[in-house]
């Protein structure tokens, strides 16, 4: 059965290049710490410091970089004329730092026995492109 709604456009955040810059020359959990809090609105930071804690066994601590990220991208996506559902493709740059703050939100979320949200978080991340969901798990 093919839908004949039409489904909504896809979402393209806008790029940073200063916050992609000073993140791609991050290398160290204070160097990241600075760049997350010199862009406070750049979800990729906040990606990048929940992926650090969860990986270390800081799960408490990525969660809370992971849930921050994400609710600033949220922001960013409806600034962005996002309307609550459809597309956030991976294949745009800008928008892998919110999507994978999603990702790990779901992982952090799992490893503290919230399978609720950790299952909410992972169709969310499947419905905005099967492709983030699939390259964030390592398929």
């Amino acid at each position: 059965m093919q839908n004949l709604m039409p489904q909504p456009p896809a979402t393209l955040l806008p790029a940073d290049d200063e916050a992609a810059a000073a993140l791609a020359a991050a290398d160290n959990d204070e160097a990241y710490a600075q760049v997350a809090a010199r862009f406070p609105t750049n979800s990729a930071a906040w990606a990048a410091l929940a992926k650090r804690a969860i990986d270390s066994g800081q799960t408490v601590a990525g969660y809370a970089y992971a849930r921050t990220g994400y609710h600033r991208g949220l922001d960013a996506l409806r600034r962005n004329g996002w309307k609550g559902h459809g597309p956030v493709p991976w294949s745009h740059e800008p928008n892998r730092g919110f999507l994978s703050c999603l990702h790990e939100l779901a992982r952090a979320a799992d490893a503290i026995g919230e399978a609720d949200e950790a299952a909410r978080c992972a169709q969310f991340l499947r419905d905005s492109d099967p492709v983030a969901a699939d390259a964030l798990a390592g398929a």
